[in-house]
């Protein structure tokens, strides 16, 4: 899932957000800081009304009729070209098993820190516990621990970090994430109908698809103003799932028309987003676009959050449907895991990583 760092990195002391705000409420570490320019306005983060990220039902494209199955793809496509997020219901998923879920990745966060040390996320990598994205002693840092695993295939595992306790968690993780598999392979087949292609080319193209799964949790902080959860990013995958705990804090913002809009989560549903695969395939039709996570002043925030991307070998460029004399091509071709050994050594930084695959156009200046 991420390369080991030829070099060792030094990243300084990184408090855990959880025990600072249990022995220290009120204090704000300076790394935690956030410069003026980086600062939520928690006030007037909003857009007028209407700014609700669109809604996808998913029953209507599985088993609706001709016309109402149309209807669905064209809000697709919309959603799609238009946002670059959407939430998904009616995905079928057994509601129980999204509680079990978010109760095993909120019982992993509520063990005792010692416990949960003992599945340390190395330094420059993205698996295990601790902050993700971390390259320098300097590096503001994000109001949030993270719990991350590979998932697919089964060699970008690394079972040392697959926790014991709480007991049930590995077995919930994986009947969890062969379920959202199967949600993102529905997706793209839908969203490749929506760009008027076969339904199975994503599927195809992919092999044996990468897949991930990341944990957030948020503690309440004093200072809401002045920190970030997680930074301004886009996501390198095809794909991104998310599903929000239930009576967690409004925490995702999606960055529309310059200004940065909450989206509310729907009980039940699934966020979804694209990812910089999607948007490189289609030639900057369908965009990725740039996410962050806010805090709250007294509640705290968990999302579980699925990655679905290509297989490493897979070679990726702007398919040629989408490439013509008024639509010249935006993207190189290049090698998905390079890409992903790019993203993963990277701090996040908005959409900054996929400049790795943009073309270089001549400057005159």
């Amino acid at each position: 899932m991420s390369p080991v760092p030829i070099t060792p990195i030094k990243v300084g002391h990184i408090d855990d957000v959880q025990e600072l705000r249990r022995s220290k409420p009120m204090k704000i570490p300076t790394r935690f800081v956030r410069d003026m320019d980086e600062r939520p306005t928690l006030e007037t983060a909003a857009l007028p009304l209407p700014c609700e990220v669109p809604v996808i039902d998913l029953s209507k494209l599985m088993r609706g009729t001709k016309d109402v199955n149309n209807a669905e793809i064209s809000q697709l496509a919309a959603a799609c070209q238009e946002w670059g997020f959407f939430q998904v219901v009616n995905h079928s998923i057994d509601l129980g098993l999204l509680e079990r879920m978010e109760e095993a990745a909120n019982g992993f966060f509520m063990l005792p820190l010692e416990e949960k040390q003992k599945y340390p996320m190395a330094p420059g990598t993205v698996q295990g516990y601790g902050q993700a994205f971390v390259f320098s002693d300097d590096q503001k840092l994000d109001w949030c621990n993270m719990f991350a695993l590979g998932i697919e295939p089964k060699f970008i595992r690394d079972p040392k970090l697959w926790p014991k306790n709480p007991p049930e968690f590995s077995e919930i993780v994986e009947a969890y994430s062969k379920e959202v598999r199967k949600l993102c392979q529905s997706l793209l087949k839908y969203i490749a109908a929506s760009l008027g292609l076969r339904g199975n080319v994503f599927e195809e193209m992919f092999r044996a698809a990468v897949q991930a799964i990341r944990m957030n949790y948020y503690p309440p902080c004093s200072r809401p103003d002045l920190v970030l959860g997680l930074s301004p990013h886009s996501d390198g995958s095809a794909l991104t799932v998310l599903q929000q705990g239930k009576g967690s804090s409004v925490g995702l913002q999606i960055l529309k028309d310059n200004k940065w809009v909450p989206v509310h989560p729907i009980p039940n549903a699934f966020v979804i987003n694209i990812g910089d695969t999607i948007e490189v395939l289609t030639n900057g039709k369908y965009k990725s676009v740039e996410h962050r996570a806010v805090t709250h002043r007294e509640k705290d925030r968990l999302s579980i959050v699925t990655f679905y991307a290509p297989s490493y070998d897979v070679e990726l460029g702007p398919m040629e449907e989408f490439v013509d004399r008024s639509n010249p091509c935006k993207y190189r071709r290049y090698n998905h895991g390079e890409y992903s050994k790019h993203y993963v050594t990277n701090k996040l930084q908005g959409k900054k990583t996929l400049e790795f695959a943009k073309v270089q156009t001549e400057n005159s200046s």
